[in-house]
């Protein structure tokens, strides 16, 4: 009798244990995750106002609150840094719900603008793609390419179901879509700098209704007209 409460303390102990490890193992994960996101958007910031120059492990840690021997834990150097870090890409949009459609199409042109507006951010996406560093275009690439690809995925559902025309090339569409909403964003920023009207919309509010009045004529089939 003694011996099975003894062996049942001991179980119990054991599973006790065994959660305890694990919450804090999941803790520790947690601020890992979030370190690691603070040291990326630091990074891009620098990038994005002075260029990839000036990023440095003193300028990275100043930026994002880290300290500069979390970093160097992480990192060699600011180079390691640029080459190894990786933008998030959790929040990255998703149409398998939408329908393909006129109002389906607006959706998924406003999902992919909260997106980049969100994850990388546009202006941070004009700087990676205008610039010659390859790591750069890399880490715009673990970005772009899913995007481009669930955006080619709505499109092809849409001439599976009649109502996209299967004669254009979506790939190409999706960097149109893109090159607009750096325009745009570049626009808004202007209109932020100056006055503007009261109640007046700025036009990267009313770009994805824009896009899609203006895409839909062209992609739909004869027979979605």
């Amino acid at each position: 009798m003694g011996g099975t409460t003894q062996e049942g303390t001991r179980k119990t102990v054991q599973k006790t244990t065994q959660e305890d490890v694990g919450t804090v193992r999941g803790r520790r994960e947690r601020l890992r995750e979030q370190t690691d996101r603070k040291i990326m958007k630091a990074t891009l910031g620098i990038v994005i106002s002075d260029g990839i120059g000036a990023v440095t492990i003193e300028e990275v840690a100043r930026r994002s609150g880290v300290a500069k021997t979390t970093i160097y834990r992480r990192y060699r150097n600011a180079d390691d840094l640029l080459q190894r870090i990786q933008p998030e890409v959790a929040g990255l949009p998703n149409f398998n719900d939408l329908k393909p459609s006129r109002s389906g199409l607006a959706t998924m042109l406003r999902r992919i603008q909260n997106c980049f507006d969100s994850e990388l951010g546009l202006k941070a996406v004009g700087v990676v793609l205008s610039s010659d560093n390859a790591t750069l275009k890399a880490i715009a690439a673990q970005v772009l390419a899913p995007a481009e690809e669930r955006f080619v995925g709505f499109m092809e559902r849409g001439i599976a179901d009649g109502v996209f025309q299967n004669r254009l090339d979506y790939t190409f569409l999706f960097s149109t879509v893109l090159g607009s909403m750096l325009a745009c964003k570049a626009l808004a920023g202007q209109e932020a700098g100056g006055e503007r009207q009261s109640g007046k919309e700025r036009k990267s509010d009313s770009w994805a209704e824009n896009m899609a009045t203006l895409l839909w004529p062209n992609v739909c089939a004869e027979s979605a007209r």
